[in-house]
């Protein structure tokens, strides 16, 4: 089947979807766009529920499992519900996962935990640097934007799928961060010590907080150390994407020591 028009009420859906999350939410479904993206959204273990592929698109490599329904798309069509044209033609409905804190528990772990992050592209960064550092999981507290925000998706490039992310209330994440005996080290100016003079090679939590509010009370009080990253110029803060791959690879280095 081709669809080519843009009132097709498939396009109309996947267009909301995109759109508002609260749709995300009721219906269990979210959006990936590109090749790249959805290869690490099925490599780990989403359900696609439906496909569309611009007309004689290539797909490569990517392989999608029978069951799921699949149209192809005028150039008409693809160019109003791509965000972007390097795509590689494909656009997916996934069925969301839940996951729990429960499953993320594992000796010498490290873990990286965002406080009231609200911009999608600085969690999407963050992914990244965690992907790239081997982080066991990506722990996101009070969150102010859903984990399926079409913008974060994109912005990981995929490495909301490659880390385990995690969305739940800072109280929940600091019990689960005490039960396992996971140290907390919170990023922020006041009272705090060097990062690079602080022991990372244990079980660690890097808790970072928004760069006009920093943290909240509740965890400078549960912190075992509090880190900060010297500022040497006329400005006190970093970006807080920059700031988290910064102290991630500071416990990538002293563990490979």
């Amino acid at each position: 089947m081709i669809i080519s028009s843009t009132q097709n009420p498939k396009i109309k859906h996947l267009l909301a979807l995109q759109q508002k999350s609260s749709l995300r939410r009721k219906e269990g479904l979210f959006v990936v766009e590109g090749q790249r993206e959805l290869s690490h959204c099925l490599g780990a273990g989403y359900e696609a529920e439906s496909i569309f592929m611009l007309e004689h698109a290539d797909l490569g490599e990517l392989h999608i499992a029978g069951g799921c329904e699949t149209y192809e798309v005028t150039s008409n069509v693809y160019s109003r519900i791509a965000y972007r044209e390097s795509t590689e033609g494909v656009i997916a409905i996934m069925k969301a996962k839940q996951r729990r804190l429960e499953e993320l528990y594992n000796n010498g772990s490290l873990y990286v935990v965002i406080e009231g992050v609200e911009k999608p592209g600085n969690i999407g960064a963050i992914l990244r640097s965690a992907d790239a550092a081997g982080v066991d999981a990506v722990i996101v507290c009070d969150p102010l934007t859903d984990l399926y925000n079409p913008n974060l998706i994109r912005s990981s490039i995929g490495a909301v799928f490659t880390v385990p992310t995690i969305a739940c209330t800072s109280e929940e994440c600091i019990a689960f961060l005490k039960e396992h005996h996971i140290q907390i080290l919170t990023a922020q100016l006041q009272d705090s010590s060097p990062y690079y003079a602080t022991d990372m090679r244990r079980p660690t939590a890097i808790v970072m907080g928004t760069e006009a509010t920093g943290l909240t009370q509740i965890w400078r009080e549960a912190a075992d150390a509090h880190i900060r990253i010297p500022m040497l110029g006329r400005l006190d803060s970093l970006n807080v994407s920059v700031s988290a791959a910064i102290l991630m690879f500071e416990a990538v280095r002293q563990r490979e020591q």
